[in-house]
């Protein structure tokens, strides 16, 4: 089943793979019988048991289907392989979701148009079904019919145009406008991501390239596409000057190359033009809303926008958990603001970066107004309803919060941002596996983000994944360490660092930096949460935990914190501890918290430590 299949008679045969919960075996093969009966080939396997990881086959028959059909049920939905299965062919482009009765599909599927089955009839039928086979039929390069339309149809299909945005090279001669190259390779990279006949690679991948002398042509069959963008950025004064190449992939030859030399006012014009430019050698067809989507730049102030990538570079390439980072993130962005009142980009930035002031440095920011106010101007950014839904959240208001997030990944499921907040609603109400792939999420679209991996680490000791674990914990040790050597006083990438470490067993230079975070930043209430759990969990020191989680009591001020802690596996050790229940207990009462409120009834979203 590996290989395209014709019937009979030519006509051409589509390959699905059937998701399900080992629990809904019955249904399943009642699917698979009808889907076989319309003309396709199903692979499904009943004797898989619900807690197994892919096999090779497994993985392998999952690559090669057209079509991913996912059942839901009220079991399936808290199987965090079947989510696994599902996010595969949601991000390809393959699912069919259909869905046993009225059951929900769990966060970040509910945007997708679910088939409805009702219950079986005596000779294998439901209601739905025939809705069930048309998705099929329209989602899978063939529809079980020879016409050479649809086969046509799968053909261009096949050829779907897929490019590599590398990061314009900095030739100011000045490093500190290296936000400036990197801002309009990113810019370059969302606008292209709009035209939908256009298979663009993620800006975190791109950018692994940065700095590095490559072969065009090896990086386009590493990362599978057929075009490569290259260029350049020299910014003097009130000049720039940009130079773009497009280059076939498999050739090495240019496609399209231009020189731009203009004022700096002119710099979204360019853009705009490069972006257009591209799409014409790539006889690609721009449709009116993505060319209308191409040229919004939030903005027509090019002061602000030059601002607004300060700041952006700042949080891409900053450290969580960095006080001066946040700061120098919302004074930009006030500037920005105040230059043009109406950047919602610019709003929901500050906002951002307001959230950490507030919930993780325990400072006295509202970052709510900020959010609203990019929403008032621009409803579709994301990041500003992550925001609402951490409030939201804060205020006992799950079911809110959760239809805040479930907006956030129907605009944008590939957002570090919304990742790490639904991963972190989830966690928060005790989903751990269904956070795992939120987080793996995040943590593959931002190379400077320690903290997702340090929840993974804690999730999979939770579920027995010791191989995953450890996994993380490299990761977060390999980051953490930049962090570290750009802010030697960054108390959270220590502990985060330290946990880490300890979890492979390199305990005396864990000590080490938890010591040396103890005293470089005290008052770090992530810090101090993030040490008291490496002393819990992998030093088993109770009492020096409990005493390192005094200060984080006393000054906690957030609900969802509390909820974080009653919750987190990595404190399972203490809880019995009488010191740690009576200032558990103190905190609530002195923040109004007379029972930490439940989760939404169906799934929310996650964390380690809760940023």
């Amino acid at each position: 089943m590996s290989k395209a299949q014709t019937d009979g008679e030519g006509g051409f045969v589509s390959r699905v793979f059937l998701s399900y919960a080992r629990e809904d075996v019955d249904a399943a093969k009642k699917l698979a019988d009808c889907i076989s009966r319309a003309g396709h080939v199903v692979w499904w396997d009943q004797h898989i048991q619900g807690g197994s990881r892919f096999t090779n086959e497994i993985d392998q028959a999952l690559k090669n289907a057209e079509a991913v059909v996912v059942l839901w049920s009220e079991v399936s939905v808290k199987s965090a392989w079947v989510q696994d299965e599902a996010g595969e062919g949601r991000d390809s482009g393959r699912l069919v979701p259909v869905a046993l009765g009225s059951v929900k599909p769990p966060l970040g599927f509910r945007q997708f148009h679910t088939v409805s089955l009702g219950s079986w009839t005596d000779d294998g039928k439901a209601d739905g079904l025939d809705d069930l086979i048309d998705a099929i039929a329209s989602t899978c390069s063939g529809d079980g019919h020879n016409d050479e339309a649809d086969l046509s149809k799968a053909a261009k299909l096949q050829k779907k145009l897929s490019i590599c945005v590398l990061p314009f090279a900095n030739m100011s001669g000045e490093p500190e406008q290296e936000y400036f190259s990197d801002g309009i390779s990113e810019d370059i990279i969302t606008d292209l991501s709009k035209v939908s006949a256009l298979s663009v690679v993620a800006r975190n991948t791109a950018f692994t390239f940065k700095g590095q002398s490559i072969d065009v042509k090896e990086v386009a069959k590493t990362l599978g596409v057929s075009h490569v963008l290259e260029g350049s950025v020299r910014k003097a004064g009130n000049r720039v000057r940009i130079t773009a190449q497009l280059i076939d992939g498999s050739v090495g030859d240019h496609v399209w190359a231009d020189r731009y030399d203009r004022d700096l006012d002119d710099i979204f014009a360019i853009q705009d033009e490069i972006s257009k430019a591209i799409v014409a050698a790539l006889e690609v067809k721009l449709l009116p809303k993505e060319k209308s989507a191409i040229e919004n730049r939030g903005t027509s102030s090019v002061e602000a926008y030059n601002l607004y990538l300060m700041a952006r570079q700042q949080w891409i390439t900053g450290s969580v958990g960095d006080l001066r980072r946040d700061e120098s993130i919302i004074r930009l962005c006030r500037q920005a603001t105040t230059l043009d009142p109406d950047y919602a980009q610019a709003w929901a930035l500050m906002a951002l970066a307001q959230v950490e002031l507030r919930f993780v440095h325990g400072q006295n920011e509202d970052a709510l107004g900020a959010a609203e106010r990019a929403l008032e101007i621009n409803p579709a950014l994301p990041e500003a309803h992550c925001i609402k839904a951490r409030y939201l959240e804060e205020e006992g208001k799950a079911d809110e919060a959760e239809r805040q997030i479930r907006t956030a990944l129907k605009l944008n499921p590939n957002s570090w941002e919304v990742n790490r907040e639904a991963a972190r609603m989830l966690f928060r109400h005790s989903h751990i596996r269904e956070a795992i792939p939120f987080f793996e999420m995040a943590s593959s679209l931002m190379d400077s983000d320690w903290h997702n991996p340090l929840m993974l680490v804690t999730c999979f000791h939770a579920i027995g994944e010791e191989e995953q674990m450890r996994k993380a914990a490299r990761l977060v040790i390999e980051r953490a360490e930049k962090a570290i050597a750009s802010n030697p006083a960054n108390g959270t990438a220590l502990t985060s660092g330290a946990h880490s470490l300890a979890v492979l067993g390199e305990k005396d230079r864990a000590r080490e930096w938890i010591n040396r975070a103890l005293l470089l930043d005290p008052e770090n209430r992530n810090m101090r949460y993030n040490a008291a759990c490496a002393m819990a969990l992998q030093f088993g020191d109770a009492d020096e935990a409990v005493k390192t989680l005094e200060r984080f009591f006393q000054t906690v001020t957030s609900a969802t914190w509390i909820r974080h802690v009653e919750v987190d596996p990595d404190l399972d050790s203490i809880r019995a501890n009488p010191r740690f229940k009576e200032m558990l207990a103190s905190a609530k009462r002195r923040l109004g918290i007379a029972d930490v409120a439940r989760g939404p009834k169906t799934q929310p979203a996650p964390s380690t430590s809760p940023a």
